[in-house]
């Protein structure tokens, strides 16, 4: 499903106009970009979390040189599901 996709079921359930429904998207979209780039986490009961996790410095091997660099420590985004969103999905039968 993409982004395109979820406007337009959001705009058919709720009656609201498509441009109106994307806006909103994509402010959602921009506001837990904006919150993870801050350094902060955000939760939504029943969904998930969008959490930053932090990677440690590593050595790593660059086989067809032979040779081994550093890869400096830094963040990543990720999405934790809840435990509902989980037992949702594990519990579809096709």
């Amino acid at each position: 499903m993409t982004k395109a996709d979820i406007v337009n079921e959001i705009s058919k359930n709720t009656g609201i106009e498509k441009v109106t429904v994307q806006k909103t998207v994509e402010a959602f979209m921009e506001t837990v970009k904006d919150s993870l780039v801050d350094g902060k986490n955000v939760y939504l009961r029943g969904f998930g979390s969008f959490v930053v996790k932090q990677r440690a410095e590593k050595t790593a091997r660059n086989i067809s040189k032979n040779t081994t660099i550093i890869i400096p420590a830094h963040n990543i985004p990720s999405f934790k599901p809840a435990k509902t969103f989980v037992s949702e999905v594990k519990n579809q039968v096709k």
